[in-house]
């Protein structure tokens, strides 16, 4: 696969990642790394780890490949930090909120240093965006990142585009570093950031990281015909995190990328990735679970969806227009 330059730095990361949310739950130490491995050989370098995922096992897992198994150098580890565990919530337990204060992001990145046995990560992300904390703050909190060498770049992860802009402004402004990615959800099935953050990226140089652009999985059609007992949908933990993309609206997408799928000889996994892909994305990160899902997804860097294709993709995937986005 091609690597592309991360909006406006000199960072070039391959333009499909790895993503390491199910580390250490549906996919252990020894899957995980075939999965690592496979992925370097099809040209990947972008791996995409936090300590929210699996509990920090996912980072544990990973600090250990790269212990044995991985040069740390062939890697662009992205790592986040921003989200804490609160104390109980009307007996319900812990409930996990965002936390973007200096404290909190600092101590964080220097955990997931521990986990992963480096000094450095290629890029720290702010996960989460946090309302009570000033965002003064957490702009001070990246440059320091980056003034002390724990992060070569730093970016922010489902942000609205007025945080990611304001933000980006006030790292500008103090001069230390700029902002580099924006990570959000991208797909056929969630098409939000088109409105506002993209255009915002653009226009700020920050690069777009696009996690599940398989729509949580549901783009693959494996649902097509009923919930598979190893999928997602069929945990009681994971159901949660599909269950909202089987209803009918998303259904006919699903189809329509199947049938794109047939009329090419590819699958549709390969074809709602092409479609991610060439929405100017500097990666989309996938999360396989098996290195044959892995197989299908870096198969698709090859794929060049023809216009009508993407043409009929975009009409049937619509999002709707709201107040102010239809005036721009």
């Amino acid at each position: 696969m091609d690597e592309r330059r991360l909006g406006a730095t000199g960072l070039h990361v391959s333009e499909i990642g790895l993503g390491t949310m199910t580390w250490g739950d549906r996919t252990d130490e020894d899957a995980a790394r075939e999965l690592l491995r496979d992925f370097l050989d099809a040209g990947g370098t972008l791996v995409d780890s936090a300590a929210s995922y699996g509990s920090t096992d996912a980072e544990s897992i990973l600090g250990s490949l790269l212990a044995t198994d991985v040069p740390r150098a062939d890697l662009v580890l992205c790592v986040q930090s921003g989200l804490r565990r609160a104390g109980s919530v009307a007996g319900t337990g812990s409930a996990v909120v965002p936390d973007a204060s200096r404290r909190h992001l600092l101590d964080g990145l220097d955990a997931s240093l521990r986990r992963l046995g480096t000094d450095h990560v290629d890029l720290f992300l702010v996960q989460a965006p946090d309302p009570r904390t000033p965002l003064a703050e957490t702009a001070s909190a990246l440059e320091t990142a980056i003034s002390s060498g724990r992060a070569r770049y730093v970016g922010v992860g489902d942000h609205p585009a007025w945080r990611t802009a304001a933000l980006a402004t006030r790292l500008a402004a103090g001069g230390s570093c700029g902002l580099a990615a924006a990570g959000l959800e991208y797909s056929l099935l969630e098409r939000g950031l088109e409105a506002e953050v993209a255009p915002a990226a653009t226009e700020l140089g920050v690069g777009l990281l696009a996690w599940s652009p398989l729509g949580r999985g549901v783009l693959t059609g494996k649902y097509r015909k009923g919930t598979p007992a190893d999928s997602r949908a069929a945990s009681d933990r994971w159901a949660p995190y599909v269950e909202q993309y089987l209803d009918a609206g998303a259904g006919a997408v699903v189809s329509a990328v199947s049938t794109a799928a047939d009329g090419l000889g590819r699958s549709p996994l390969e074809v709602a990735l092409a479609w991610t892909l060439a929405r100017g994305v500097s990666s989309a990160v996938v999360g396989p679970r098996t290195p044959a899902h892995l197989r299908a997804a870096t198969a698709a860097a090859d794929l060049e969806l023809p216009r009508e294709v993407m043409a009929a993709l975009d009409d049937v995937s619509a999002p709707g227009r709201t107040y102010p986005a239809w005036r721009g």
